[in-house]
């Protein structure tokens, strides 16, 4: 190990294992994420303008356990692998030997936020806004488990706190998974409910949203910056990662969502 890197701590990834039962903190990310996003998605919907019920926000979160799940392995399945999962599409289905697609997942999200709100006559935007406040804490614990499982790590480096990753060979890597979780995690939490909480944005339909998905997709092409490109894709046109061309379109219609014309929410 070169002088300059840290030692990685090496956690192992399974929390607890009974016999063929075992408790990943994978797992638990996701599940941490989903409890104190409703919790905090509890909070959001009872402060003006109101817009959903607390029992609605209940609901949701089976449907946003749904979308997470169903869209973050579908994406992965279409972005990243489709010859492979087209040849052994029975694979596609194995969820518990990992590739999990954030893109993917906020479009089956997306999905699901439109047809729970079509069905109980819910404004859209100004619901999705709500949700989009909490999304970032999905982020942040996702990115905690990829650091855990040693997955996912960064382009090699001679920063200081370059770290040698199990399977990401000898040479020292950015810990990008650590990055992307301040990015991602952190900073766009303390950006999207910084707005919503101590300005007027939540009264506009759609642009605490619009914020979230420029804010996203600035924070993950900066963080692909520092992240090795999957192998099996390497660097894709322009010289830009999957990561980085999948948030570009994000981006886009973040800003439709801030420049399109909105009528104000009632203040109460």
């Amino acid at each position: 190990m070169p002088l300059f890197a840290i030692p990685y701590p090496a956690i192992d990834p399974v929390l607890l294992q009974l016999g063929p039962f075992a408790i990943r903190w994978y797992a638990l990310a996701y599940i941490a994420a989903l409890v104190l996003g409703w919790r905090y998605c509890l909070r959001l919907a009872r402060i003006p303008p109101l817009v959903a019920t607390p029992e609605q926000i209940d609901d949701f979160l089976v449907w946003a356990t749904l979308g997470v799940v169903l869209g973050g392995r579908l994406g992965y399945v279409l972005f990243y692998k489709p010859d492979y999962y087209l040849a052994n599409p029975l694979e596609a289905l194995e969820v518990w030997h990992g590739g999990m697609s954030f893109h993917g997942g906020a479009l089956g999200v997306i999905f699901a936020i439109g047809l729970f709100c079509w069905r109980r006559k819910i404004n859209f935007l100004a619901f999705a806004d709500i949700i989009c406040c909490a999304v970032p804490i999905g982020l942040f614990f996702g990115r905690l488990a990829n650091f855990i499982n040693g997955e996912l790590w960064g382009r090699v480096s001679d920063v200081p706190w370059a770290m040698v990753f199990p399977t990401g060979g000898p040479e020292p890597r950015h810990p990008s998974q650590l990055y992307e979780a301040g990015l991602e995690g952190v900073l766009l939490f303390l950006l999207v409910n910084g707005l919503a909480h101590f300005t007027s944005l939540r009264r506009y339909p759609g642009r605490i949203a619009g914020v979230f998905l420029v804010g996203y997709g600035c924070a993950r092409i900066v963080g692909e910056l520092f992240r090795q490109p999957d192998s099996f894709l390497g660097f894709l046109a322009l010289g830009l990662t999957m990561g980085q061309w999948l948030s570009l379109p994000f981006i886009v219609v973040g800003l439709i969502l801030l420049l399109w014309p909105q009528r104000p929410l009632p203040a109460k």
